[in-house]
């Protein structure tokens, strides 16, 4: 969604899965995975359809009908398209983040409507699309992001091309440099097209699926004391030397799932080498820096060493989602009341650098340790506003009620509700008047990465700005869908 080794480095150097190499890690709010010709849906059937049920409620009507807003963002440049990840006033113009159109994938198909397989089939067809016209490689890999629209970048170079440029080639990120190929990302890809590959039983999507761990197996495949995957590779294809406890987690299912889908008991071995590195990351006692025990720390830099801050909320989480904690609620499931406890936070008008408006308010976590330190006094990034300390992120806000619906322990699901009420007012009223692709969105449709300025304590920062990434995982809460069950 970011920095294990996903944000790795000594504290403060890392690069987040979103904006893995590049300059762009100081813009982004914001793990995390061969087909001659792929046949997309036309637009007729996915324009100006949200793939809402009548028994939706009207938040998540509205949530679904801005992922539709963002995937139609440039119909003049074909039927073959990815989901824009942020509105426009981002920053990162047309940019389509892999991990977010990962989840916008099992955000339509968690409807369960015949109009959200659609739109899940042909966001699948795009990753697919990707994996066989690289500019560069045909070996499986998918790019961080994509372009899927025209604009004109800072330094005035127009950037013509849709998602498809005029080459045939998948119009990779190049402007924001993000070109390299993150574990997590396409871990991510690979868990939807497995999840398509089972609901619609087409073949090609567990191809792909398999193409994408056989890359992760060849590429990331590591035999350090602490073993599991590295993070990938960077935009000139050197290997990176960090391991993530997010990227390994992404691959518990992922490995899983393909294990179930193909009966190659290969894969299963690779489920167990990841899990076993995920399991080396638990601290069951605390720090001596008085840090409360029953958390997973972020990962390693070097395969030897566990990198023991910052300590990321989404280790936390997908965690418990990944390893079926209900099995052993005396372990892992502790790591849920970690995050819920250590990163709560409760963002008010009246805060340090608090963009929210006058009289609101909003609970629920933040990224990570290092965020509740953030420096108030100075910029998140150049060219970027000063942190607020209570910022919350919505998108971890949103996979921790998940997680605790599906833990399901005396009192998960009132403060799940609690958390999932505070992300529906945050739709309801922050981010308004955004755009995508230069388009008004739908009123009250999206929902923005955080409720302020927020310092991830890995060297970028979220923004307050609808996001596809937080309105997937809202989906995902509201609808009791864990995407990361194998």
């Amino acid at each position: 969604m970011d920095a294990s080794p996903d944000r790795p480095g000594p504290q403060g150097s890392a690069l987040s899965r979103r904006t893995l190499l590049g300059a762009a890690a100081l813009t982004v709010a914001a793990s995390g995975t061969a087909y001659a010709a792929v046949n997309s849906p036309s637009s007729k059937g996915t324009s100006g359809s949200t793939g809402t049920s009548a028994g939706t409620s009207s938040a998540q009507r509205r949530a679904h009908t801005f992922l539709a807003a963002a995937m139609d963002a440039y119909p003049d440049h074909g039927d073959l398209r990815l989901t824009q990840s942020y509105t426009d006033q981002a920053g990162l113009f047309s940019t389509a983040f892999t991990y977010d159109n990962a989840l916008a994938i099992l955000a339509h198909l968690a409807v369960r409507t015949e109009a959200g397989r659609t739109r899940a089939v042909a966001l699948g067809d795009a990753l697919l699309y990707a994996q066989a016209h690289d500019p560069a490689y045909d070996d499986g890999r998918l790019r961080q992001a994509y372009n899927v629209g025209p604009y004109v970048f800072f330094d005035g170079v127009a950037q013509p091309d849709g998602f498809v440029r005029a080459d045939g080639t998948a119009n990779v990120g190049t402007q924001f440099g993000f070109t390299g190929t993150a574990v997590g990302d396409m871990a991510w890809a690979g868990i939807a097209l497995s999840a398509l590959a089972r609901r619609t039983g087409a073949r090609r999507f567990l191809d792909g699926a398999v193409r994408i761990g056989t890359w992760i197996e060849v590429n990331a495949s590591t035999e350090q004391p602490l073993g599991g995957y590295k993070f990938g590779v960077d935009g000139a294809n050197a290997k990176l030397p960090f391991s993530s406890t997010e990227h390994n987690t992404d691959l518990v299912c992922l490995f899983g799932r393909l294990a179930l889908l193909t009966g190659d008991p290969v894969w299963r071995q690779r489920r167990a080498r990841a899990r076993a590195f995920v399991e080396k990351m638990w601290e069951p006692e605390g720090t001596a820096a008085g840090v409360p025990g029953g958390f997973f720390y972020t990962g390693t830099n070097d395969g030897e060493t566990v990198n023991r801050s910052p300590i990321p909320e989404d280790t936390q989480t997908w965690t418990h989602l990944a390893l079926n904690s209900r099995a052993q609620p005396s372990r892992y499931s502790r790591s849920l009341d970690w995050a819920a406890t250590e990163l709560a936070v409760l963002d008010r008008s009246d805060r340090t650098n608090s963009t929210v408006p006058a009289g609101q308010s909003y609970e629920g976590v933040t990224f990570s340790s290092a965020s509740l330190l953030a420096n108030e006094d100075a910029p998140i990034a150049e060219f970027q506003p000063k942190p607020d300390r209570n910022g919350v992120w919505f998108e971890g806000t949103a996979h921790l009620a998940l997680a605790l619906r599906d833990r399901a322990g005396h009192g998960d699901e009132a403060r799940a509700h609690r958390l999932i009420a505070s992300v529906e007012r945050a739709q309801e009223l922050l981010g308004t008047a955004q755009t995508v692709g230069s388009r008004a969105l739908p009123e009250r449709a999206g929902v923005v990465s955080a409720s302020s300025p927020l310092d991830t304590g890995f060297g970028f920062g979220y923004y307050p700005y609808r996001h596809t990434g937080a309105t997937a995982w809202y989906l995902l809460a509201a609808t009791r869908t864990n995407p990361l069950r194998a």
